[in-house]
């Protein structure tokens, strides 16, 4: 995959098909408002053009008024010392609104991590959200293990970018040498109670995380922009199907270069069958993050 890619000038719809089941977005983003403008800038420059430059109040409402039931709020510190802040504000955005389910983040290795994220635990959010690209470390270094023993211990969800995918210059790493999938299976092995969800279904190592998952309990994946047909890479069909209980649905919202639901459009072109449709789309997602959807 080579970055930066082109806006899609697809068309929206302007609600949830009614025929689908209900629907959690478990990959929503929600930051401050000069973080969030700092991100776009990045990915305006760097990734892809931003569709939707909504802040986050705005975000809960565009979903919610398109008829999305319950959104996962995910957002990532890229330097010691913001995580607290950060959280804070997930939480008081989370508490605004009740089809939100807010998680914390931290910075690898700073003073505390662990501390940190059982203050955010303990204020209400729901489990943590971390980025291999953004914050520059491997799944399998020593400096996560304190963040590893608290989502452990508090029993919540960690969802990790750890994916190899996309690759940019503008990262201050190497995505392809930190984001090994064999690299996430070290952690895996060694945290057996811990839930991981990697977004992006793996992406580009999709085959590896399918041997993963099938080896491995205390592992998700999510479907983050991988179903819209907007990359060069595809990922296998069989990889939504082969355990239908460990798939979430999920966009980046706002981060999108096109349409909110078109990864919603394209379902059926993935072969799903019916009776998985609920478990990718709603219930997988309730039953990880405990969301009470009513």
């Amino acid at each position: 995959m080579r970055l930066p890619l082109p806006a899609a000038d697809d068309a929206e719809g302007a609600h949830v098909d009614p025929r689908l089941p209900l629907v959690v977005d478990a990959h929503v983003h929600l930051f401050a408002p000069k973080l969030f403008e700092a991100i776009w800038r990045w990915f305006d420059t760097h990734g892809w053009p931003i569709r939707y430059k909504l802040q986050a109040d705005q975000v809960v409402e565009f979903l919610r008024a398109r008829g999305v039931r319950h959104m996962v709020a995910l957002h990532y510190a890229h330097k010691a010392g913001m995580a607290e802040a950060m959280n804070d504000f997930m939480r008081e955005t989370a508490a605004r609104h009740p089809d939100v389910t807010g998680l914390a983040t931290v910075f690898p290795g700073e003073a505390g991590s662990g501390a940190i994220v059982d203050r955010a635990i303990e204020s209400g959010l729901r489990g943590v959200k971390l980025h291999c690209h953004v914050q520059c470390f491997a799944p399998d270094e020593d400096r996560l293990a304190d963040v590893y023993e608290a989502c452990v211990r508090h029993d919540v969800p960690l969802v990790m970018h750890a994916g190899r995918e996309p690759k940019s210059d503008a990262y201050k790493v190497d995505t392809h040498a930190v984001c090994a999938a064999e690299r996430t299976a070290r952690v895996l092995a060694a945290y057996p109670r811990l839930k991981l969800c990697v977004p992006h279904l793996g992406a580009d190592e999709f085959d590896d995380y399918a041997r993963l998952l099938e080896r491995h309990d205390n592992l998700w994946l999510d479907t983050t922009m991988m179903l819209g047909h907007y990359f060069g890479i595809e990922p296998p069909h069989h990889l939504l199907s082969m355990r239908p209980s460990r798939i979430l649905y999920g966009t980046d919202f706002p981060n999108l270069p096109y349409a909110w639901d078109r990864e919603l459009q394209h379902l059926e072109s993935w072969g799903m069958a019916e009776h998985d449709l609920p478990l990718l789309l709603g219930e997988n997602a309730r039953q990880l993050f405990g969301l009470s959807l009513g």
